[in-house]
């Protein structure tokens, strides 16, 4: 962590925001059990007890698949899949006992910690698991008897409630109990999954193995809408991690999970990035849009003014006080992201001479690039043709190229509106461009 102590000071203020978002909100986080081999999982466990002592209600479930496979090794036992799912013999149901067993002593152990000089010390954290997880016989698939391989028939969720009510940390494995009495070995995606879904939790996150989703260039993908994750998930190729856990998510938020996050547990400190800043550290899923485009209000003058605010300094824009943007909010478009004010617009608009001018078009330094300006252009584009305006002209000082690759040509003074051309700025010396609309 930097030593510069007002850069520790800007991210705990930038920081505050979320904690005071998440208290008492419902997470469920799934975490493989390749992660307990990581020399890292002990922080990132800690960061769990971290969240719960923030008043964040966490249900924590932990897979256990290598440490199975280990043990079938060990014990010369065959290791059998189809279809990508394990057949539990008796044999290896013995194993997913014991190493679902060992998985959470090992991390009731780590949250148990609350000496000095470690993560938690001071703070004692509760830890709840249970027979919280009712399921079924997978059965026979394809021909295929999966023996002791079983689904999620139900979750316990008053009784989650109730752990979690009281403060614990919820600890959920990969295992489920039938009304008979039997065990059936579950995968732990699923768990989770089932569990978020029942508790309409507000967040879903798994921890998995590298960014799972990326772009042509090989970047992490940030963030997508439920329809966006539909299109790339019917491009993905079935079977593998990504395709399974954006699928998993895409259940989750049509079936009341606000956001799902796909995070790189290599990353340290991954959980607290990815909820404790705006940019994040993962993949977040959303079934409403995490950035949008809107119609401004009131309550944005503040967001508007903050943005703008560097650009008035240095005079690529024109000065505008709190009461100019209170009085003309309707005319203005903005764009958000998580809660803040990233971009925005105005659109002016000269009736009687069919036109509108696009002003105070400013976009914070942070999210230049990506699209977002000409996303922003074109609602403001359709809101002038919603409202029959034949043009749309610009003012500008600096960003000339910019507009005219998007199709405004450079025009003259003469050619504003008669109101508009009386309060142009000689001092500025902005150069004019138009842009003819149509639909």
């Amino acid at each position: 962590m930097s030593r510069d102590p007002g850069a520790f000071v800007d991210w705990f203020r930038q920081s505050a925001p979320y904690i005071n978002a998440h208290r008492g909100r419902t997470f469920v986080i799934s975490v493989g059990g390749e992660a307990l081999a990581d020399a890292g999982f002990p922080a990132l466990v800690h960061d769990v007890a971290l969240l719960n002592s923030l008043g964040v209600r966490v249900v924590l479930v932990a897979g256990a698949r290598p440490q199975i496979e280990q043990c079938l090794r060990a014990r010369g036992a065959e290791v059998r899949y189809h279809g990508g799912l394990r057949i539990t013999d008796d044999a290896a149901l013995v194993c997913v006992k014991d190493a679902a067993g060992a998985v959470r002593v090992e991390i009731e152990a780590l949250l148990s910690m609350g000496v000095a000089n470690s993560p938690m010390a001071g703070f004692r954290v509760q830890v709840a698991s249970g027979n919280f997880i009712t399921a079924r016989p997978l059965g026979v698939r394809d021909g295929v008897d999966y023996l002791h391989t079983g689904e999620v028939r139900r979750v316990d969720t008053a009784a989650i409630g109730e752990r979690l009510g009281a403060g614990c940390v919820v600890l959920a494995g990969p295992l489920g109990y039938s009304p008979t009495g039997e065990v059936f070995n579950l995968a732990a995606e699923d768990v989770a999954l089932e569990i978020g879904c029942a508790l309409r939790a507000d967040k879903l996150l798994y921890l998995t193995e590298g960014d799972l989703l990326v772009d042509d260039q090989q970047a992490l993908i940030r963030e997508m809408d439920l329809h966006e994750a539909v299109r790339m998930v019917s491009e993905l190729p079935p079977g593998g991690d990504g395709h399974r856990l954006l699928a998993a998510a895409i259940r989750a938020c049509r079936s009341g999970v606000k956001r799902v996050h796909l995070l790189d547990h290599n990353r340290d400190g991954c959980l607290l990035q990815e909820l404790f800043t705006r940019d994040g550290a993962g993949t977040l899923v959303t079934g409403d849009p995490y950035e949008s485009i809107r119609r401004a209000n009131v309550d944005d003058v503040g967001g508007i003014l903050e943005l703008i605010e560097p650009l008035e300094r240095e005079g690529i824009l024109v000065r505008r006080s709190r009461e100019q943007l209170e009085t003309g909010i309707g005319e203005y478009v903005v764009v958000e992201r998580d809660g803040m004010i990233i971009a925005s617009a105005a659109l002016v608009p000269h009736t009687a001479e069919g036109t509108a001018e696009l002003a105070c078009f400013a976009m914070h330094p942070d999210y230049r690039g990506g699209g977002r300006g000409d996303g922003l252009l074109r609602f403001v584009e359709r809101e002038a043709m919603r409202k029959g305006l034949r043009t749309l002209f610009v003012l500008t000082t600096r960003a000339a190229h910019w507009f005219q690759e998007r199709g405004f040509r450079a025009a003259s003074l003469d050619e504003l509106p008669l109101q508009r051309r009386q309060l142009y700025n000689l001092k500025r010396n902005s150069r004019v461009f138009i842009k003819e609309l149509s639909a």
